[in-house]
């Protein structure tokens, strides 16, 4: 009897640790929070990649995730410029109510942030490279505060910090770490910063984990990425968007050039990054997204950069790779969403409790049963034109909601912009207060004002909300044109 006993233990054991040597990582799976791992550059642009039609940039590594993860087909910005987008994604509420709608603003410490949620979860925070919601006091030189160290108070949450509020000198940079002392990213910054992101992860890998990294191309000054890959491309080679002016095609194709050396070789940084997590088994139970803070327009409509409400400024790549909810499988949603709407969704992907204070929806759920996705159009928002889109130079505030077809603008002085993405991909047929698209403008015009009375947006003049908040412009940012008055004049 008792042979028989031993035998049948025996065979149990055997049994138990087959099955133990065979599924370990879906039970380490299933028992363990997932990783977060938030990778964002400034400046890049939807279109600028080869996995969305591109022929021309080289971005092989963003292409194979797209080939594994979920790819936000219309991800736009709700601000589309550097500091509020950053407020935005980091508070998950709109640029008015958490105060950034102007660069080098202070986010409050008070505001409840993705580092302080997760690390109340507890997770291990890290954050590495471009900050920029420090912010100056009033009275301070505008850009007084982008080379000073962030204090331990103003970190929101993060603890793991190898970061400096502003720069776009990205070769042999500097940076400030957890006790303020200086050091410098040696080379092309953006790969050190990988480094050290690769680092922070091997360290952590065996607790919980959220990492945030920040970097600062392909933000101009566009001719400043490594020769190795500005060797890469020849001006005369390039295909330019047709909503660039002929006299402009030569200055974009330069442009162009310069602007996707800076995208490969952050790609190059991407695929070294995703490496790592295969080698060190962390990549099916981490959250991975890779996106970017805005685009830039680059010469399109005849101007650069951003804060304007064409695609080229608002619409960026967004991938959210998750094997162990989603496989590694390409999923297409092409629904917005919005910057406010990132925190909850990662934070609904985690399981965690979504904050109160939080404005943005949590889009999970709709990711692979898009009858209940939430969101039929994204918000964009400009209370206060600055700096290189200022009243002078032709900036005016404005609300926008882009929907998966359709972008409709106001102005103070009324509708401005309308187009069908759809039949006019590159926007060079404003349709706003024609006679036979009135039925379609009104019905976007309804839900631009559903999203002000939502977010409770009084759409007021710049000056207001500079007031409301005590701010005060910088250089000449307040200086309007004469036009100006005669355009918000009540007709």
């Amino acid at each position: 009897m008792n042979r028989a006993f031993q035998l049948l233990a025996f065979l149990a054991a055997a049994v138990g640790l087959l099955y133990c040597t065979t599924r370990p990582t879906t039970t380490a799976t299933q028992s363990k929070k997932p990783n977060v791992i938030f990778i964002f550059s400034d400046q890049w642009r939807a279109d600028a990649v080869g996995y969305a039609g591109n022929t021309d940039v080289k971005t092989p590594f963003a292409d194979q995730l797209a080939k594994e993860s979920v790819n936000f087909k219309t991800a736009v910005a709700t601000m589309p410029v550097c500091a509020p987008y950053r407020a935005t994604l980091l508070t998950g509420q709109y640029p008015l109510r958490h105060g950034v709608f102007y660069n080098d603003k202070p986010l409050p410490n008070e505001a409840l942030t993705m580092g302080e949620v997760f690390k109340d979860n507890g997770y291990k925070t890290g954050y590495i490279g471009k900050w920029h919601i420090n912010g100056h006091k009033n009275g301070e030189h505008p850009f007084s505060a982008r080379d000073k160290p962030i204090p331990r108070d103003r970190r929101q949450g993060f603890d793991y910090w190898k970061v400096r509020e502003v720069s776009h000198d990205y070769n042999d940079s500097f940076y400030f770490d957890e006790n303020d002392q200086k050091h410098t990213w040696p080379g092309y910054d953006a790969f050190p910063q990988t480094d050290s992101a690769i680092g922070f992860i091997k360290k952590s890998k065996d607790n919980p984990f959220l990492l945030v990294l920040s970097w600062g191309p392909p933000h101009n000054p566009y001719h400043t990425a490594p020769e190795k890959y500005r060797k890469m491309y020849d001006p005369k080679t390039l295909k330019i968007r047709p909503n660039v002016p002929k006299a402009m095609v030569d200055s974009a194709r330069r442009i162009y050039a310069d602007y996707y050396a800076h995208c490969t070789a952050l790609d190059d940084a991407l695929g070294k990054l995703l490496k790592t997590l295969d080698e060190q088994g962390l990549a099916d139970n981490t959250i991975l997204v890779w996106t970017s803070d805005h685009g830039d327009m680059l010469l399109t409509q005849g101007v650069l950069r951003k804060q304007r409400p064409w695609d080229e400024s608002i619409r960026v790549p967004m991938l959210l790779r998750y094997p162990a909810k989603f496989g590694r499988k390409s999923i297409e949603v092409n629904k917005p969403i919005n910057t406010p709407d990132i925190l909850p969704t990662l934070l609904g992907l985690c399981g965690l409790k979504i904050p109160d204070t939080i404005d943005g929806k949590d889009v999970s759920k709709g990711i692979l049963k898009p009858a209940e996705y939430p969101i039929d159009a994204a918000l964009v928002v400009l209370p206060v034109p600055f700096h290189e889109y200022n009243f002078q130079n032709g900036g005016r505030e404005y609300r926008a909601v882009r929907t998966e077809r359709y972008t409709y603008a106001r102005r103070l002085s009324g509708p401005w912009l309308l187009y069908d993405n759809q039949t006019d991909p590159y926007q060079l047929n404003n349709l706003v207060n024609k006679p036979e698209h009135a039925a379609l403008q009104k019905q976007l015009n309804d839900v631009l004002n559903q999203k002000l009375k939502e977010t409770k947006d009084e759409f007021l003049p710049a000056d207001e909300y500079m007031k409301r908040y005590n701010y005060t412009y910088d250089n000449k940012d307040s200086l309007r044109p004469p036009s100006y008055y005669a355009e918000i004049r009540p007709k």
